[in-house]
């Protein structure tokens, strides 16, 4: 009988030790946003944020949703995506309309003049839409085209995780040319790295498809690459400090 109760009771404990580990993996990546969207609203300046942040994420979750129809994975990881997409709709949204109360300029550019100079640049939400409804059309098209071959639907899954992998990697460069962390947010590449660590042992745990844990190492290594960063430059300056000030700020491209 005690045995019966404590088998039970163990059940019980690992259902919910699995529930809130599913909660973590499909909100936590969308947890450092929330005071950065907080922020662009108080200070209607986004400068601190760059747009090409929602532009990665929006095409690696795009092409993780795709990889599902051809390789199935943990349900958790798809609602994660599905948040992701929403949560950088919403970025994008907020982005564009402090930007266009605040340019100076009037001229308007949009998707449809296709002038790659302002490709994601665009003055209206509306158009940043139509863009991820044309690269979701035409990668679901092709996805379908080639879903029976098993070469196309293992890149497909390698690409989306790898392009998510390499969300840092711009921010590691742009440090390394300015010789300086100034104006980037520590806490969020500290939220970066708490929750890619996350990520990456929840893949291992639950056997996702190798190409999700791999490129979740490699996104982890980027993430202490640019912590320490952080550390040397701050140690080590390479450049007067400017007086400037930015209120708002983000792991920015």
């Amino acid at each position: 009988m005690e045995d019966e109760v404590f088998d039970q009771l163990v059940y019980v404990l690992n259902q919910l030790v699995s529930w809130v580990a599913a909660g973590a993996m499909i909100f936590g990546g969308v947890v450092p946003y929330i005071p950065q969207y907080r922020d662009i609203r108080r200070t209607q300046n986004a400068e601190g944020f760059s747009t090409y942040v929602c532009l990665v994420l929006l095409v690696a979750n795009i092409l993780r949703i795709l990889f599902r129809f051809g390789r199935y994975f943990e349900t958790p990881l798809l609602w994660q995506s599905i948040i992701m997409i929403m949560t950088m709709l919403i970025m994008l949204s907020v982005c564009t309309d402090v930007r266009v109360a605040t340019e100076l300029s009037t001229k308007r550019r949009s998707f449809i003049d296709f002038d790659w100079n302002y490709f994601w640049l665009w003055s209206r939400f509306v158009d940043y839409l139509q863009c991820v409804l044309a690269f979701t059309a035409v990668a679901a098209y092709i996805t379908y085209l080639f879903l029976d071959s098993i070469l196309f639907v293992e890149t497909l899954g390698f690409l989306a995780v790898f392009t998510e992998a390499m969300l840092g990697t711009p921010q590691l460069y742009r440090n390394y040319q300015n010789k300086s962390t100034e104006g980037m947010s520590i806490k969020m590449v500290c939220m970066w790295t708490s929750g890619d660590t996350f990520k990456t042992g929840y893949f291992l745990v639950n056997q996702a498809p190798v190409q999700f844990w791999i490129c979740g190492l490699l996104q982890v290594c980027v993430d202490f690459a640019i912590l320490f960063q952080v550390y040397y430059y701050s140690r080590y300056p390479q450049k007067p400090v400017s007086h400037t000030v930015h209120t708002t700020s983000a792991k920015a491209l």
